[in-house]
């Protein structure tokens, strides 16, 4: 993995290079280097090690997805804000599995940094809220799951919240 700013280098430099293939008429080699260079800037707002973090955890497999996200050395500098809501987002759905506390810590960077779809964000409160049922922190999980519920416009995630509602009352 690049860090973001030689990401933008390598781009600016392919870009440039496509407009001196072009000028020299190689117009395929120009089309060639100008979409490389397009590459590189998605490169630049999509980071491939989330990406293959991400195909990991579809597949169940939390080991893979920390191998992945621990090639990530320092996400505050080698990520956009976006990203680094997502790499905490993973890292607490893998927590949520062994420890709480941690897990609890990394949804809330996860939160406070941003995801991209209003559906990531509504899972992110929905797990938040369910750790915060488990550790007894009634209003903050209602308040939570409010918030999720506005979020997920689709109703994708609303049986989870249903379920989350009746134990709630139970606590």
């Amino acid at each position: 993995m690049f860090p973001k700013f030689i990401k933008i280098i390598i781009s600016l430099c392919l870009f440039i290079y496509s407009l001196y293939q072009f000028r020299e008429n190689y117009i395929g080699n120009g089309i060639f280097y100008f979409l490389l260079s397009l590459f590189c800037v998605l490169l630049y707002y999509k980071n491939e090690i989330i990406f293959l973090a991400f195909l990991r955890l579809r597949k169940q497999d939390f080991l893979g997805t920390h191998k992945w996200l621990s090639k990530i050395k320092s996400p505050e500098k080698n990520l956009v804000k976006k990203q680094q809501g997502y790499y905490y987002y993973l890292y607490g759905i893998i927590n949520s599995q062994t420890n709480l506390t941690i897990a609890e810590k990394n949804f809330k960077k996860a939160i406070k940094l941003g995801l991209s779809f209003n559906h990531d964000l509504a899972m992110a409160k929905m797990s938040l809220a369910g750790i915060l049922m488990q550790k007894r922190r009634r209003r903050e999980a209602t308040i939570l799951l409010a918030e999720a519920k506005k979020l997920d416009k689709q109703g994708i995630l609303s049986s989870q919240m249903k379920l989350m509602q009746q134990q709630l009352k139970k606590i």
